[in-house]
């Protein structure tokens, strides 16, 4: 292969045994790894009797050259390459910009955690910072070692600092490439002693994100930048209806248009290669094929609410229970009921979905963004090939919001690649990828409620019906009938409510792929429970901030609670037509609150401000973390405002951003952030924004308006 390729790493896919053993020493230097739960750090130099833990992290030190860091984590924009490099950095005593970063081969065994290689619900520190802290202070002191015997002083007379191992008596120094061969031969400690926090220098203060000057300078490689030498490029047409094929194509048309090269017929989807996407894009024009349109073709928009919302009254599987909350509601004179609808969303990233793919000499090379690239290495394997014949460059992806947890786009390119010998980057319009989305389901909530003497739930009633998530992306069977994810913030209430049920009815949409979307579980569930709360508090005519507070007993939501009150003046009056909403959420290992202030003129809604509260443990990059719930926010924004996607005649309507409009920069309102200090160990922030900011905006449309949004988009509630 040319050696004019952009820059990836290429992974010999071995044993794991041996690819420690063989990656040691290459070179001269030192790679240790670390296991991801709990266990004995392992060192490259295990030999083939000793017990060797599945590594989620590896650190490099060669001879000459960067400290290289094999991360575990793929990166969207949300800074995790930085986050990740900074609990590496500190504790191996080295400055953060020495670090080189390689992207982890498929190898789920090693760089998994519990065999899931996936990155995805705002996970990513909270997995690593205990494995890779370890991982850096373990290199540390094996390096601190060899330098020790090297000079044949006592340990404890040396010290890292700034990448070097220092003998502070003689104050002589020898830098860690120097030490990395020698570093590899010592014993690997069994526990070692992470900094505390006190002496931290990296962690807990603003970092420039690593990528950021590669991206501003436009240097960064995104899956849609691959040049390769001898590359073609591919456009693809699914069939429109799900489970269609292909009727008929005018090829001898296609191959008319200069450039164009291939005609792919895969029976469900076609392609054309040419010279270069404009040609291919004339060619599929030309190419105009025609479909044999299967059953789906009668689904329409209505049938699919109607039916979601009629499977909301089955009995359902009980996800979460105590008390008696039939007979309650059914003694009580205060009881309310409300149906919540939610639409189809797609994630419509900035980056459409691509690969790059090359057959050649009996194997596959693939280049492309995913979130999941152990399962993109498994459905290659489908395909005929198997492990050691693939080889996955990961890059930077501009956008996931879980929809690069799915490996069609690599799937297809690979399918059409196979047809000819030459690299082809496989490109899907912004229609394509827009109308061939796997969705966030519809749902639908059911819920009642009834009100003791003081205003407050005595009851709670939900049922939950939508689309099993996880079935429909792993393919194993809902433990107990339940989708954990569509229940997850119904079940597990921030209120203390005596008498609950919480129940789950499985209904998938009629040809409509569902999947991950952007705050999973969460959002769809505090949007639902956080504006039935508010319903309660204004029917007891109680304040919804002090009304929530009586319902709560976890100190750090309190907490936040408290202070989003303070921070957004809450309790000052608005003019007429405005109004301020609370939500607030304990998921990810996190804990927010959030305000928003909105005004309402008809139809029209202005989101003015957003006040976020947030408790995430312990933070590594408080800018990432600004940043994230800035993005997070306006995201949710977007989609409860106007983000609807649907289907007439099998069709998903959309096809653009003209009709499947995103927040503009005019629309984006205000936002203050605020991050509570706390010593306790990281959570999620990248979803949790997204998941929160729902609700609070309704909640403050029904002060401003006295209109109750409970079917979304607000565009369509407040039409209703």
């Amino acid at each position: 292969m040319s050696t004019a390729r952009p820059p990836a790493t290429a992974f010999v896919h071995t044993s794991r045994r041996a690819f420690i053993r063989a990656s040691l020493l290459t070179g001269g230097g030192c790679l240790l790894g670390v296991p991801l739960i709990t266990g004995t750090a392992n060192a490259g130099h295990t030999d083939e009797t000793s017990h060797v833990h599945a590594l989620n992290a590896y650190i490099r030190i060669p001879s000459i050259g960067s400290i290289v860091l094999v991360m575990p984590k793929v990166d969207m924009g949300q800074g995790t390459h930085t986050a990740l490099s900074m609990l590496i950095a500190e504790e191996l005593e080295i400055a953060l910009q020495d670090i080189r970063l390689e992207s982890a081969p498929a190898a789920p065994a090693i760089y998994g955690f519990e065999g899931d290689q996936s990155t995805g619900g705002s996970t990513s520190v909270m997995q690593c910072w205990e494995p890779l802290r370890t991982a850096g202070a373990t290199a540390r002191t094996m390096l601190i070692a060899a330098g020790a015997r090297h000079w044949h002083v006592p340990v404890d007379t040396c010290h890292a600092s700034a990448g070097d191992v220092v003998h502070a008596p003689s104050n002589r120094r020898l830098s860690y490439q120097t030490l990395a061969t020698a570093a590899a031969r010592e014993p690997v400690p069994t526990n070692v002693a992470l900094k505390k926090s006190s002496q931290w220098t990296l962690i807990g203060r603003t970092q420039p994100k690593l990528d950021t000057p590669a991206k501003t300078n436009g240097s960064a490689v995104f899956g849609i930048d691959i040049k390769l030498p001898h590359l073609h490029y591919a456009v693809l047409a699914r069939a429109p209806v799900q489970g269609s094929t292909v009727r008929t194509i005018n090829s001898a048309e296609a191959l008319r248009i200069h450039g164009v090269r291939h005609i792919v017929n895969e029976g469900e989807f076609v392609a054309v290669i040419a010279d270069h996407t404009w040609a291919a894009m004339l060619g599929l024009r030309a190419l105009a094929p025609t479909w044999n349109l299967s059953h789906n073709a009668h689904v329409q928009q209505a049938d699919l609410v109607e039916s979601l919302a009629t499977a909301s009254l089955q009995p359902g599987v009980i996800a979460s229970t105590r008390g008696d909350p039939a007979a309650t509601l059914a003694t009580s004179t205060h009881v309310y009921s409300a149906l919540y609808q939610q639409p189809l969303l797609a994630h419509a990233a900035l980056e459409p979905m691509n690969a790059t793919v090359h057959w050649h000499d009996g194997l596959c090379e693939v280049w492309a963004g995913t979130q999941a690239i152990d399962r993109a290495q498994a459905k290659l394997v489908l395909l005929g090939l198997k492990p050691e014949q693939i080889t996955i460059h990961n890059q930077l992806i501009g956008g996931g919001f879980g929809r690069r947890l799915e490996v069609d786009g690599i799937e297809y390119a690979a399918r059409i690649a196979r047809h000819v010998p030459y690299p082809v980057h496989v490109l899907w319009t912004r229609s394509e990828d827009l109308q061939q989305d796997r969705y966030r389901p519809l749902y639908a909530d059911r819920l009642q409620a009834s009100l003791d003497a003081a205003g407050l739930p005595n009851a709670w009633t939900h049922t939950v019906a939508g689309s099993a998530v996880s079935q429909v992306w792993d393919g194993n069977p809902l433990k107990n009938g339940i989708d954990d994810d569509a229940v997850q913030s119904s079940a597990n209430l921030p209120y203390q409510i005596r008498n609950l049920a919480v129940r789950f009815v499985q209904h998938e949409p009629i040809g409509v792929t569902t999947s991950w979307w952007r705050g999973v579980g969460p959002t769809r569930g505090v949007f639902v429970v956080e504006s039935f709360i508010d319903e309660l508090a204004h029917a007891a005519r109680q304040d919804p901030i002090r009304y929530r507070r009586a319902l709560i007993s976890a100190p750090r939501l309190l907490a936040v609670l408290d202070r989003v009150a303070h921070e957004s003046h809450w309790n000052e009056p608005l003019p007429a037509g405005h109004g301020r909403g609370v939500s607030i959420q304990a998921e990810f290992g996190s804990f927010m609150a959030q305000v928003a202030d909105v005004s309402v003129s008809g139809s029209e809604v202005r989101v003015e401000r957003i006040t976020c509260v947030l408790d995430c443990g312990q933070v590594v990059n408080p800018d990432t973390v600004h940043a994230q719930m800035e993005g997070g926010i306006v995201f949710g924004l977007s989609a409860i405002l106007k983000g609807e996607i649907t289907i007439k005649d099998g069709r998903v309507e959309q096809s653009n951003f003209n009709d499947y409009p995103v927040l503009r920069f005019s629309e984006s309102p205000r936002i203050d952030t605020y991050l509570m200090t706390s010593d306790e160990p990281p959570g999620g922030v990248g979803e949790a924004g997204t998941a929160c900011v729902g609700a609070a905006l309704c909640n403050a449309i029904y002060v401003a308006s006295g209109k109750r949004i409970r079917t979304l988009p607000v565009v369509r509630g407040l039409a209703s």
